[in-house]
């Protein structure tokens, strides 16, 4: 089963609203504890995870996932390890790396897709790749069976918009906000879904500032497939809460 069709069945469950899509910052705090976090992600109702590594100028992340990032990598987390650490948990659901480009061309796109595929990863996230250099990335993965999932903006153009939309692979990341990851309260979540809605084929998953139940629940009210939580979940675990009641509290948002 490739990538894209892991991915669609995880969007496709007839008792889900929308998909839920906790972000898990590979290696953080630690890489044991990443692992416990991983499990807890699981038990708590995720239908698929998305699996950060970290790097040192993360252009797309707020604070909270940037020093999450700052302190993975001050553990020892790599690439090879952040893809191990994958492979355990795509036994369970499908994993989606979230990668920065650098990483993914000091590798070299296919032998980065490679090691996707070898470790059981179903799509690739790569938030500073532009849709002009894209193509190399997305044949290596269209070749490994990795879904490479595009991110559009409510500032992405029309015709833009369109054309990411076309390229997209497993699902659309829609950015619900202007700005860096992180909480917030506030945008119009419904006119980036629907304009990702009637651009692409694929479901749409909604991400950033998605900070409540209550938030996720407004994500699927308005049409999208999928909600992403990220700087909520991360914060949880560096405030020591309980991070599977609270994926258990967003998920129970988005069951029908």
């Amino acid at each position: 089963m490739s990538g894209a069709e892991r991915i669609a069945g995880a969007f496709a469950k007839p008792d889900r609203r929308a998909a839920l899509m906790p972000y898990l910052m590979g290696g953080f705090p630690t890489l044991d504890a990443a692992r416990r976090i991983g499990a807890a992600y699981v038990a708590g109702g995720a239908d698929l995870i998305e699996l950060g590594v970290p790097f040192s100028d993360p252009l797309a992340d707020g604070p909270v996932i940037h020093a999450a990032g700052v302190t993975a990598l001050a553990a020892g987390a790599r690439v090879e390890t952040v893809l191990e650490l994958g492979a355990e948990l795509s036994s369970a659901v499908p994993v989606v790396v979230m990668c920065y480009a650098n990483l993914v061309f000091a590798h070299g796109a296919e032998a980065f897709a490679t090691g996707l595929a070898q470790a059981g990863v179903s799509g690739l996230i790569v938030p500073d790749l532009p849709l002009e250099e894209a193509s190399p990335v997305r044949d290596a993965c269209d070749a490994a069976g990795v879904a490479l999932v595009p991110l559009v903006a409510p500032t992405t153009p029309d015709e833009r918009f369109a054309a990411i939309g076309a390229q997209a692979r497993g699902f659309l990341y829609a950015v619900s906000v202007v700005g860096t990851t992180g909480e917030r309260a506030d945008g119009d979540v419904s006119a980036v879904v629907d304009r990702a809605r009637s651009n692409t084929a694929v479901p749409v998953a909604v991400g950033f500032g998605i900070a409540t139940p209550e938030r996720a629940a407004e994500a699927a009210a308005a049409g999208a497939d999928g909600v992403i939580v990220g700087s909520r979940l991360v914060r949880a675990v560096a405030d020591g809460e309980d991070v599977e009641a609270l994926v258990r509290d967003f998920s129970a948002a988005l069951t029908r």
